[in-house]
């Protein structure tokens, strides 16, 4: 665990590093998880190593937003003045990101039913003529159900 808690860290650090050069306009925290993110894919860092610690932040993440709500207290007298514009920022971005998330969601399953589709001509040949194919309109009955 302690190799785990070292690297997240170390990840860290060079991200507030970068984020101190670049002179603030990307967080630090936000670039460390870039550059962890971009290691793992590349095998730089095997998953097993930070497994239990990521496992382990996420199961308490409750904890890192106290802060944020503490703050948010604090805060209430600046937030008072201008809540129209909070609320504002809060429902576009709710829509932005639901709309997102639909559209993103829409083009894989259509991305999956093609490359299905794709996969099931290459790999059953067409029957004989006269010859039912009880396999394939099965298979056809499952892709082009859309029921959720």
């Amino acid at each position: 665990m302690l190799p785990g808690i070292f690297i997240i860290l170390l990840f860290y650090a060079a991200g507030e590093f970068i984020g101190t050069l670049t002179g603030g306009l990307i967080p630090g925290s936000v670039i460390g998880m870039i550059l962890l993110f971009a290691a793992l894919c590349g095998k730089v860092v095997k998953p097993e190593t930070v497994r239990p610690v990521a496992r382990f932040l996420t199961d308490n993440m409750g904890l890192f937003f106290l802060p944020a709500g503490v703050g948010i207290v604090n805060a209430m007298d600046i937030l008072s003045q201008s809540w129209q514009a909070v609320l504002t920022a809060c429902a576009v971005s709710t829509v932005a990101v639901i709309v997102t998330v639909a559209c993103t969601q829409e083009w894989l399953e259509s991305r999956s039913r093609r490359r299905a589709a794709k996969t099931r001509t290459v790999s059953h040949p067409l029957p004989a003529a006269g010859v039912p194919d009880t396999d394939t309109a099965a298979q056809e009955a499952a892709i082009n159900d859309t029921r959720p």
